[in-house]
């Protein structure tokens, strides 16, 4: 069992980098089980489409109010305080959540704001754990931390929590949100056996608003961190568009059914394995700014395959290359960051990379269904190509920045 241990998390990486991956697995366990569980609950206590829509809204709705106060508070105070809190309210709710819905009280109203609680605190307890990542592990290191955080997300949060989460709902519509409440209670007690260097200097006296201007001073100044949130920015409004009608897509350019549909996030949680297993060997022969730059060009041909084809199987393998990718970017993505910014605007940065991530969701979902109603199903796809194609020509001579930041032979983290 312990030589599987050191391959999965070499030794190298450190006992608290073992017990943040812990933690991280439990909670996304967790969170696994809630992402059928949620919607399922929803839908068993209204057929209303809107209080439906209104649930998935209510998730996405928390980065976007709170991203930069959630890492202007993680630059401040005690990170690894600040998710044991956090996760500590989270079981709290989903203990009171699971309760009502045994004792049949749980009304669609208490639901909803259970659902926007649990957004709120998720996006706190992610922007923190994830400013830990650095201050565990050595420089040259932080690729493979990484893969093995998002190798977790991947394997627990997208392939067996949902399939789970729905059979413990099937079991009692209580049993899932309590599942949850122990892996988030579990979660908080393995980040609370990690010893963490001080990054705090001295006491802020300064507004949180000074400090969240801070960091995106900070931002707009560092040109290789600049290009990949305005990168992540633009590239989730084209992906946000595409897949925001990804289930009429499925179904009426496809010919795919309920099972069909899911099958589509099953083979592109696989081909993320897939991104996970091979990880290692990439990065030994290729640099991670020309993995960025393979990526964009690996979305853009993306959505224009999918917008040509007819055929089921042959977008099932573009979906499974598209996981393999998103993978591979989002790891890539978060260890140039890493990289790059001192350990004292972690938090801040990362919320601001968080902002832009779901900026462009919620913007790319609006424009896709709006082009989708006027022009037909196809054309979101055709918008996220084209958007993607000419970005990518806008962008490409901005990579050199994210190639310097590669390169450069930084200190490792303490």
């Amino acid at each position: 069992m312990s030589r599987i241990v050191d391959v999965v998390v070499p030794r190298r990486l450190g006992t608290g980098f073992r017990w943040l991956l812990a933690s991280s697995w439990s909670s996304n366990l967790g969170d696994g089980i809630v992402i059928a569980a949620g919607p399922l609950l929803v839908a068993s206590r209204t057929e209303d489409a809107f209080l439906v829509a209104l649930a998935a809204l209510l998730q996405w709705l928390p980065p976007l109010l709170f991203g930069l106060w959630a890492g202007a508070l993680t630059d401040r105070l005690d990170r690894r305080r600040l998710v044991i809190l956090v996760d500590s309210l989270r079981t709290v709710v989903l203990i009171l959540l699971a309760a009502a819905v045994a004792f049949d009280v749980a009304t669609i109203a208490l639901v909803l704001v259970a659902m926007f609680l649990l957004g709120t605190a998720e996006t706190f307890a992610d922007n923190a754990s994830g400013t830990m990542v650095p201050m565990l592990v050595q420089r040259d290191d932080l690729a493979l931390a990484n893969s093995r955080i998002l190798a977790g997300f991947v394997t627990v949060n997208q392939l067996v929590g949902p399939p789970l989460g729905a059979f413990l709902f099937a079991a009692g519509q209580a049993w899932p949100f309590a599942a949850d409440a122990l892996l988030v209670a579990a979660g908080a007690v393995l980040v609370s056996r990690i010893s963490l260097p001080p990054h705090l200097t001295e006491p802020r006296t300064t507004h949180l608003r000074h400090d969240i201007a801070e960091g995106v001073r900070w931002v707009r100044h560092h040109a290789a961190v600049r290009t990949l949130v305005l990168t992540i920015l633009i590239f989730n409004v084209t992906f946000g568009a595409a897949w925001s009608v990804l289930v009429l897509y499925a179904r009426e350019r496809l010919g795919l059914g309920a099972i069909g549909f899911g099958l589509i996030t099953t083979v592109g949680a696989v081909g993320g394995l897939v991104g996970t297993v091979s990880y290692g060997w990439i990065t030994r022969r290729v640099s991670l700014a020309n993995l960025m730059r393979i990526g964009l060009i690996v979305e853009t041909l993306t959505h224009l395959a999918l917008a040509l084809t007819t055929t089921a199987w042959f977008a099932l393998v573009v979906f499974f290359v598209f996981g393999a990718h998103a993978f591979v970017w989002g790891t890539t993505s978060v260890t140039i960051r890493q990289r790059a910014v001192p350990t004292e605007l972690q938090g801040r940065v990362g919320s601001v990379n968080l902002v832009g991530v779901y900026g462009g969701l919620v913007l790319g979902a609006g424009i896709g269904g709006l082009l989708a109603q006027r022009y037909g199903v196809t054309a979101p796809f055709w918008f996220a190509f084209v958007g993607s194609a000419i970005f990518v020509v806008l962008i490409w001579h901005q990579l050199r920045h994210v190639a310097h930041t590669d390169e450069l032979d930084a200190p490792a983290a303490s």
